[in-house]
């Protein structure tokens, strides 16, 4: 058994302990897992929409999730932490965020990608506000995305992540109180010599409709997962970014992320 089959039976063998453990859990009216998806008072989540945090579009118009030329090194409008690392080299290029003390210390992620050829990039995550094991399809998941410059994706990845929606066209969302209890606070990145962007948005809006799932499949009575972890995985591999591990079905999100060979490796601090 070389290195790599030990490697993947110790994660099945992590992932099915803990599908065990969740299973007993619910059965015994555990509370359900917090993912740190609160966010500041007066914050509005938008299942599926672009938002940006004080954002700006293309053309300076608010509300579009971009941040205007020579915005991302301006204080509170996408400058990240002091020492952040430079972004992937390109073309292409894909980040997986982390809140290590999301989901009962389970872990929870985010994702981001590079608009391929371009400084742009555009990141997101399924947050599960509700903290529910199971959300039907067309529930509201928490699911949301922004566009930006790398500055202003970690800037807006290291304040918890639930931005707020602008502009006149916005569906009304639902209010979330409170701020975020566990923040971004890590992040992997891998350069990529191309990217399919196409491919990515439309996975973006197929996670932001298909519900959400930890257990047993009350539909199918199937175990399985529709969670945070495998938003992440479907939108990335839909990208095609380079050296990404498959993610099991109910995977802990904390053990796929150590499996990540030859993506970078920082540390995420508010900016």
């Amino acid at each position: 058994m070389n290195g790599r089959t030990r490697a993947r039976g110790l994660r099945r063998t992590v992932t099915a302990a803990a599908a065990a453990a969740l299973v007993a859990c619910v059965a015994t009216g555990c509370r359900p897992m917090d993912t740190g998806a609160a966010s500041r008072p007066g914050d509005v989540r938008t299942a599926g929409a672009v938002t940006g945090a004080g954002a700006a579009g293309p053309s300076g118009s608010a509300g579009s999730g971009t941040a205007p030329s020579g915005a991302a090194g301006a204080a509170g409008s996408g400058s990240p932490g002091a020492g952040v690392a430079r972004q992937p080299a390109g073309p292409g290029g894909a980040c997986v965020f982390v809140k290590p003390d999301g989901a009962q210390r389970l872990g929870h992620t985010g994702w981001g990608f590079r608009v391929t050829g371009t400084d742009r990039w555009e990141y997101g995550a399924v947050e599960n506000p509700s903290n529910a094991l199971y959300t039907p399809p067309g529930g509201d998941v928490g699911a949301w995305h922004a566009r930006g410059t790398y500055a202003r994706m970690l800037s807006d990845m290291s304040r918890g992540g639930l931005l707020r929606a602008r502009g006149s066209g916005r569906s009304p969302g639902t209010p979330v109180a409170g701020g975020p209890a566990h923040p971004y606070s890590r992040y992997r990145c891998t350069s990529s010599p191309r990217g399919d962007v196409t491919a990515a948005r439309v996975m973006i809006r197929t996670v932001a409709g298909r519900g959400f799932l930890v257990g047993v499949d009350p539909r199918t009575g199937e175990f399985g997962s529709r969670d945070c972890l495998d938003a992440t995985y479907d939108i990335l591999k839909a990208y095609r970014a380079q050296h990404l591990t498959p993610a099991f079905p109910a995977e802990i999100p904390n053990v796929w992320v150590e499996t990540l060979v030859l993506w970078s490796d920082h540390e995420l601090t508010p900016g």
